[in-house]
């Protein structure tokens, strides 16, 4: 009888804690991924004086595209700029507290299908992931008897 109820103990103990473990576990990918206007607080240049360093860089270029973004624990600006006369991307990395160049790559139209094809496989992973977090919280707690 004795070991029953501690089995039973156990079964509820585990049926309360698992909403906690999963609230925990949004609550710690939630601090993973800041959102854009938390990264925006913490830049101390803007997008515009970026730009401009970044254009400094690839002088005659044109900005494609431009993202605040954490990169390798950095917070940087990172501008896409196509160049007259290429078909190639120059990538212009500007740290976005100090405002200085971090990286500046150029990117061959392989390179760029290449990283495509894995930011498409990393997006398809992340929703894969987000649906299956989805299900896990849509799941109802067992109830024991």
């Amino acid at each position: 009888m004795k070991s029953k109820l501690v089995l039973y103990s156990l079964i509820i103990g585990a049926a309360l804690a698992s909403p906690v473990v999963n609230l925990a576990r949004a609550e710690d990918a939630a601090k993973k991924t800041p959102t854009q206007s938390e990264l925006q607080a913490q830049a101390k240049v803007t997008e515009a004086q970026a730009r401009a360093l970044a254009l400094a860089k690839a002088p005659g270029g044109t900005v494609k595209s431009s993202e605040l973004e954490e990169e390798k624990g950095h917070l940087i600006w990172s501008f896409d700029i196509t160049m007259p006369g290429t078909k190639n991307i120059t990538e212009v990395n500007v740290d976005a507290k100090t405002g200085a160049i971090v990286g500046v790559d150029v990117e061959t139209p392989k390179d760029q299908a290449k990283e495509a094809a894995e930011d498409a496989k990393a997006a398809k992973h992340a929703q894969k992931e987000q649906e299956e977090k989805d299900e896990d919280d849509e799941k109802p707690a067992k109830k024991s008897s």
